[in-house]
């Protein structure tokens, strides 16, 4: 197999990301680190020690090692997420804003439904490279495949984690339609999907709420639509060019979430349109150059994971830009690569790895 030098523009994209996502979290964090630990730089230095340290880790192994390789072991690697992820439910799990999604061992908390992003693609990619007629076959193939994503739906649905299992849920369906599946049954689950979610939001008051929200968002400005609002407001001040570095005022006191869902908010505030529409060119040249790598490969499990990990980054960036800035219902998913949250960001930067391995053999 010959072996090149690897797609420069893709590195780059994701260093900047990484990098750019550290300068953001460092002031976003600031003032709720000062207020709750003493220090406005703990979550930053949280952020290094954890999520980059390991992300690092990840990048060159994912890197260095020959990517065919984890094909043979992507079952192995989902067992063990799926394991992690039932250990939410133990005492080992961690509960935090009225969600069990973290596990905490010891000194180290981390949040398995990250991880399992990533795992869930590979082992797809894997299974459906191992023999293409299995995207066709209901019973061999079809039949196989939903019942690992209603296992995986399910341990994530409880926790709750119901943006992450849409999430994951479309990736894998864009990977298994790549892979030469029936139409017919990309169609018939995305249309179970939806329905599913409709009548399960519907009933759960919570997110109901979130729906009627974003309705009308104007309709309860100090309650359900609290949140929404300030976002709005943070982006619309930071005009054209921001309010500064550093200089934000709804991340003090008034905007949820700053350093996770929120972080956008905050972002534009400070950076103003040039600053976002930056970001979101950055992502949008880094997915398109995942997806042209894709056509170019010719191996199907390259191709499979690159189309995986292009839709689930894609996808998971325009609900996070979408729901804070009133496209989309609020949710709780992090902007990859910007959002506080080590899991995520080692998870994001062990794909950037793989992907960056692939374009040296494509």
């Amino acid at each position: 197999m010959k072996v090149h030098r690897p797609d420069y523009v893709i590195i780059l994209c994701l260093a900047f990301l990484v990098i750019f996502g550290l300068v953001v979290l460092n002031s976003a964090s600031s003032n709720l680190g000062q207020i709750k630990f003493g220090d406005s730089f703990y979550y930053l230095k949280h952020q290094i020690f954890y999520g980059l340290s390991l992300g690092i880790i990840g990048f060159f192994i994912a890197y260095k090692i020959y990517y065919r390789r984890f094909q043979k072991i992507a079952l192995v690697l989902l067992l063990i997420s799926v394991a992690l992820l039932a250990l939410v439910f133990t005492p080992l799990g961690f509960q935090a804003g009225g969600a069990e999604r973290w596990v905490k061992i010891g000194p180290v908390t981390f949040q398995p439904g990250e991880l399992i992003k990533l795992t869930v693609v590979l082992y797809l990619a894997a299974w459906l490279s191992g023999q293409r007629e299995r995207g066709k076959d209901f019973l061999r193939g079809f039949m196989p495949f939903l019942i690992l994503m209603g296992l995986v739906a399910g341990l994530l649905f409880r926790q709750p984690a119901t943006t992450t299992v849409v999430i994951i849920l479309f990736t894998a369906l864009t990977v298994y339609f790549v892979s030469g599946a029936k139409v017919l049954y990309i169609f018939f689950t995305g249309a179970a999907v939806v329905g599913a979610l409709a009548i399960l939001i519907y009933f759960t008051p919570y997110r109901w709420q979130r729906i009627t929200s974003f309705l009308d968002p104007g309709a309860d400005p100090q309650a359900g639509g609290y949140h929404l609002n300030q976002a709005l407001i943070a982006i619309g001040s930071g005009g054209i060019a921001g309010v500064g570095y550093g200089e934000s005022t709804a991340k003090i006191s008034y905007l949820p979430e700053p350093i996770g869902d929120s972080i956008f908010a905050v972002l534009a505030e400070e950076f103003g349109f040039i600053g976002s529409i930056s970001l979101i060119a950055l992502f949008v040249v880094l997915v398109l150059k995942i997806f042209l790598l894709a056509k170019k490969t010719k191996d199907q499990f390259g191709r499979l994971l690159l189309v995986g990990f292009g839709a689930l980054i894609s996808l998971q960036v325009f609900i996070n830009i979408g729901a804070i800035s009133g496209i989309l219902p609020l949710t709780g998913v992090p902007l990859p690569f910007i959002s506080y949250g080590g899991t995520a960001l080692a998870v994001f930067m062990t794909m950037g790895g793989m992907i960056a391995n692939i374009s040296r053999y494509s």
